[in-house]
């Protein structure tokens, strides 16, 4: 499978794909120390990001959720990468800042509906930087 994405941030990242079932904040619903979702709320709750391929249609935008994964990626807690549906430039601008801050790269591809349906089903993934994404 080949899925090509629209960039919001570029990047190479590839790994086992952690797939969300519900949105979630990325600023006082995720601990970037530990790269946990600590949302009581969220029914992944616990489930730590860092070394995954995250898929989530969308976030819960926050103005600081760029602090937050330019944070997690410094820690290397957060995500190696992020697909999603509805763009968030503040998850773009955090991988960006961690890129530029610290050199490390957060691929974050938006994708259409269709293929994220495709995607989610997928145990690995691989993220290239022209935005193209394959298993």
């Amino acid at each position: 499978m080949k899925v090509q994405g629209t960039i919001l941030n570029p990047g190479q990242a590839q790994g086992p794909t952690l797939v969300l079932t519900e949105p979630v904040s990325f600023w006082g619903a995720f601990d970037p120390r530990t790269g946990a979702i600590v949302d009581t709320h969220h029914p992944q709750c616990g489930t730590k990001l860092g070394g995954h391929i995250l898929l989530l249609p969308e976030t819960r935008g926050s103005g600081g959720t760029p602090g937050g994964i330019a944070e997690a990626v410094r820690r290397g807690t957060g995500p190696l990468g992020i697909i999603l549906i509805t763009p968030d430039i503040n998850l773009a601008v955090g991988a960006q800042v961690a890129a530029a801050l610290y050199g490390r790269d957060c691929p974050v591809i938006a994708v259409t509906a269709e293929d994220y349906a495709a995607l989610v089903t997928a145990p690995r993934l691989a993220i290239v930087r022209d935005g193209s994404i394959t298993d």
